[in-house]
């Protein structure tokens, strides 16, 4: 936290002062009470004390002084704000090596929930695309603020074989161009697969053109190395391929992530939108001092008033 005036801050040491005062004052009396020997007199001159709770109204008239103190001085902290503007489009591996049970229940299942995940956080005034790819690559979804129609495009999807990155991203950047011209918002390609591209054009042809474009490709590289599917009665290795995927978000200016379970996939989605979705500024906050310290205001007087028939 800083303060845009933190001259302000001085003040808390009258403040202070006063708090000790109150403390000696305090003890003061302690020690002029047990002066006074005769205990049966002052028993029945001062039946009842008030105990702890002479302190409550000192207490929350000082922690109303610190807080105004403090919001005089205009207190920021770091805020997460919802960007104005941009296209995300996710592209989804669906190849038949996401139906790979090292991530439970598969990979396919866990993918397509945190994709869900992704979509719900997103800020409600971005486009959102999705693309599909396995030997190919498909506009699901065309860019759209429309949240259902991804969300019930992504509960549709089904594996099948192959896996085309470089294809993905081809369209995907055809799908944020068809967008632009109408509008021309920043755009961010997240792509997740668990395999190397073995289809279609290649990578570093989709990645020269993103560059060429202006658009980030973010990947996340899903899955283990131990991955196995059956096929036919023998069962094959689909080890998670990294490499790749880590040079095409390198050469496009993206981030690179690699999850091995549902969860760290997820934990993955948050990043990334977080990253694409919001930025970090400094908002002055001091009005939750100033209305704290009025609601200490409301303590200090109220229980003075209950307990000892006075304000303060």
């Amino acid at each position: 936290m800083t303060f845009l005036s933190p001259v302000w801050l001085w003040l808390l040491v009258p403040a202070l002062m006063i708090a000790v005062l109150y403390v000696v004052m305090y003890r003061r009396r302690s020690r002029y009470a047990l002066r006074f020997t005769n205990l049966d007199l002052l028993d029945k001159l001062a039946p009842r004390t008030p105990g702890w709770r002479r302190h409550v109204p000192a207490t929350a008239f000082m922690g109303m002084l610190v807080l105004l103190v403090v919001g005089f001085a205009r207190p920021t902290a770091e805020t997460r704000v919802p960007k104005e503007e941009a296209t995300i489009i996710v592209a989804f591996d669906v190849s038949a090596s996401m139906q790979a049970t090292d991530v439970a229940p598969d990979r396919f299942t866990a993918a397509r929930e945190a994709a869900r995940w992704f979509v719900g956080d997103l800020p409600a005034r971005f486009n959102l695309g999705l693309v599909t790819f396995s030997s190919s690559a498909s506009v699901s979804v065309p860019p759209t603020t429309d949240r259902a129609a991804v969300l019930s495009a992504i509960d549709r999807l089904t594996t099948d074989s192959g896996t085309a990155v470089g294809e993905a991203v081809f369209s995907s950047l055809d799908a944020i161009d068809a967008l632009r011209s109408r509008e021309r918002p920043p755009a961010h390609i997240v792509l997740m697969s668990d395999g190397s591209s073995t289809m279609g054009r290649p990578p570093e042809q989709a990645a020269r053109e993103a560059t060429s474009r202006r658009v980030p490709v973010s990947t996340i590289a899903y899955g283990t190395p131990d991955g196995t599917i059956r096929m036919g009665n023998r069962e094959t290795p689909v080890p998670v391929d990294g490499p790749a995927l880590r040079e095409l978000a390198r050469s496009t200016g993206g981030g690179f992530y690699e999850a091995a379970s549902g969860d760290e996939l997820r934990a993955v989605y948050d990043d990334i939108g977080s990253s694409v979705g919001y930025r970090t500024e400094r908002q002055e906050v001091w009005p939750w001092f100033v209305g704290i310290a009025l609601l200490g205001a409301v303590v200090a007087a109220g229980t003075s008033l209950f307990w000892f028939s006075r304000i303060l």
